[in-house]
C-alpha cells in the first residue's frame, strides 16, 4: 500500500491528480477532468451513465478505492 501525504485542499487535490493518472495508467479509469479555477478544482471522472463533478475529496476517495482495493 501507498502512503499518501496531503496537508490541505491544495496537496489533496494533487494527491487525487496523480491518483487520477495512475487509475487512468492501470486501466480503471477511460479517462478523467481536472476543470482548475482559482480557489478550487472540479474533478469528473466519467462513468457509462453520468458524471458529475466532484470536489478534491470525493475525487481523493473514489480513486483510492479503485487503485488501493482493501
Amino acid at each position: 500500500m501507498t502512503e499518501r501525504h496531503f496537508h490541505d485542499e491544495f496537496t489533496l487535490a494533487e494527491t487525487a491528480e496523480q491518483l487520477g493518472y495512475e487509475a487512468m495508467k492501470l486501466g480503471l479509469i477511460p479517462s478523467f477532468v481536472v476543470r482548475h479555477f482559482p480557489d478550487s478544482r472540479q474533478f469528473y471522472i466519467p462513468n457509462e451513465t453520468e458524471s458529475e463533478p466532484l470536489t478534491p475529496e470525493e475525487a481523493y476517495l473514489h480513486l483510492k478505492r479503485l487503485v488501493e482495493p482493501q
